[in-house]
């Protein structure tokens, strides 16, 4: 499984079993974000009182890989599944750099190209 690393801003509503707000920026430089349940994002126990921000990843799969005209590799990736994760806009489909997945699961070691 690919994971798009993403910030942890901060934690946003009790309801079980939390949740938090993310975000990171797409290969265009454009802002993304996400509200989601804590378990979703990050293998932490975080809470009102965690410290903000912090590293976590948002499952997605791979689409598309191409070039653009200067050269640099992008992923075209989703975040539908598996687990249905959407950004506030609604937008599940996204344009990232190898460097902003990783293939661990809890995003901890350094970002890693997807296997090709």
């Amino acid at each position: 499984m690919h994971n798009l690393l993403v910030t942890i801003r901060r934690y946003i509503d009790d309801s079980q079993p939390g949740w938090v707000e993310c975000n990171f920026r797409d290969a265009w430089g454009h802002e993304h974000r996400f509200r989601e349940k804590v378990p979703v994002v990050s293998v932490e126990s975080l809470d009102a009182s965690s410290t903000y921000p912090r590293p976590g990843i948002i499952a997605c799969e791979i689409t598309v890989r191409w070039k653009d005209e200067s050269g640099r590799d992008l992923f075209k990736i989703s975040t539908e599944k598996p687990w249905g994760c959407e950004s506030i806009d609604g937008a599940t489909s996204f344009d990232v750099l190898p460097d902003q997945l990783t293939t661990e699961p809890d995003g901890a070691a350094d970002a890693a190209p997807p296997h090709r």
